[in-house]
């Protein structure tokens, strides 16, 4: 068992997060996850282009790589796949390695289990599927306890810490 799925009990007592604090890491996160989308587009694309170059791919009568990667289904949804992949993955590392992304730092927010032990890699990308692209918060303004429909189907919670508790050193159950 590594260190990152142990129970932190100093962060098990943080009351929970509101739906305004979670909307402001979300803002936040928006633009992150942007940077991840044009970078890993760029990586694709780069690939993609190395293979048309060296022929593994041909450009099957296009011009440029970039009709012919938008004028075939396949490479195209291999090509998205790729990059919702690289996005997917930014949030599932960041709420299972310290529980926080980037904008829930900033926002004194933390993903964790009511015990405060981190999500598994496996519950994060639960939690990723269950969000529906951020709509499943609007739950807490319909749900008194503050917990969105993420929340429930992952058996997790987004809490605020003290700003004590939200130094570097807190991440990863440390």
């Amino acid at each position: 068992m590594t260190t990152s799925y142990l129970p932190n009990n100093e962060h098990a007592n943080f009351p929970r997060a509101g739906f305004i604090k979670r909307f402001g890491a979300i803002v936040y996160d928006l633009m992150l996850a942007v940077a991840v989308y044009m970078v890993a587009g760029a990586i694709g694309f780069g690939i993609f282009t190395g293979l048309t170059a060296s022929g593994i791919i041909d450009m099957a009568g296009f011009e440029h790589v970039s009709d012919l990667l938008n004028g075939t289904p396949l490479y195209k949804g291999i090509y998205q796949f790729w990059i919702v992949m690289c996005v997917g993955l930014f949030y599932i590392s960041f709420w299972s390695y310290g529980g926080q992304t980037l904008g829930m730092r900033a926002w004194r927010l933390k993903i964790q289990h009511p015990n405060g032990q981190n999500l598994s890699m496996i519950t994060a990308a639960a939690r990723l599927v269950w969000s529906l692209l951020g709509i499943g918060n609007l739950w807490i303004l319909i749900n008194g306890n503050k917990l969105a429909l993420q929340d429930m189907m992952t058996r997790s919670e987004v809490v605020v810490l003290s700003k004590e508790a939200n130094q570097m050193r807190n991440w990863r159950g440390v």
